[in-house]
């Protein structure tokens, strides 16, 4: 509710939410790395399987670790700048997509070296579309709100999608994730994923994992606890207001 001073108690457990979500974070990528590093032969550059490894490795990374922690900014650096967080969140978010494009590259790269055909199965169709709106979500922030060229009102009606949107990006790139890791077993070892044999084991517990972080960085995102201070910058795009405070509208959101 608007007008209510945030619950301290609700505060303090901040710090061990968001050190909670870099522990699952960490984890998705090491287990991640450990599958396709030791299980699955390891990472090379030659169109062969081991190239394919680096794909699951560079998404993980890039659209799931780092895009939460992006969504996290505005949280964890409650206090500071507006415009140093803007920064900061448009820099993660564009390191994720340079990993997430080396990532694709890296399986384009190996489906036409082994001539496997392209884009043809469910995981590839959601993870696809999950880049492109990722692209064009973190094209339409620059646009509207780092270097904005639109007016105060056209950004107070966009931020509400823009939130949106965030959100359930990151909750595409996990769907995404755990298809990949179900068609990668099923492709890898479906004689013997029944048998809990460690491969499979490990899998699992990544795609656990995976969700864990996503609630994780949901709950901190969406709880009212958690938002940042108020201050006349941020009331002329909160999406709690309904129209912009005269004679208050910023030079940037």
């Amino acid at each position: 509710m608007e007008g209510m001073p945030v619950s301290m108690g609700g505060l303090r457990t901040l710090p061990w939410y968001v050190a909670g979500s870099q522990v699952l974070g960490v984890a998705c990528v090491v287990i991640t790395g450990v599958w396709m590093g030791h299980y699955r032969g390891g990472y090379a550059w030659d169109g062969s399987t081991q190239e394919f490894n680096v794909h699951p490795l560079c998404m993980v990374l890039g659209l799931v670790f780092l895009y939460g922690d992006a969504v996290l900014v505005y949280r964890v650096f409650r206090n500071e700048t507006k415009r140093s967080v803007k920064i900061l969140h448009a820099l993660l978010h564009m390191m994720a997509l340079i990993i997430s494009i080396v990532g694709l590259v890296a399986v384009f790269d190996f489906h036409s070296a082994a001539k496997i055909p392209h884009m043809y199965s469910l995981h590839s169709w959601c993870g696809m579309l999950t880049f492109v709106l990722f692209f064009i979500q973190w094209l339409l922030g620059l646009g509207f709100f780092l270097f904005p060229w639109a007016s105060a009102q056209l950004r107070s009606w966009y931020l509400p999608l823009h939130v949106f949107f965030g959100l359930l990006l990151l909750v595409m790139s996990v769907g995404s994730c755990l298809l990949g890791i179900t068609e990668k077993l099923l492709f890898s070892i479906m004689e013997t994923y029944s048998r809990f044999t460690g491969e499979g084991v490990l899998a699992n517990i990544l795609g656990l994992l995976l969700v864990c972080f996503g609630v994780v960085v949901g709950y901190v995102v969406t709880s009212d606890d958690f938002r940042r201070p108020p201050n006349p910058e941020e009331e002329a795009l909160s999406v709690h207001f309904k129209t912009l405070s005269e004679g208050e509208i910023p030079s940037s959101p």
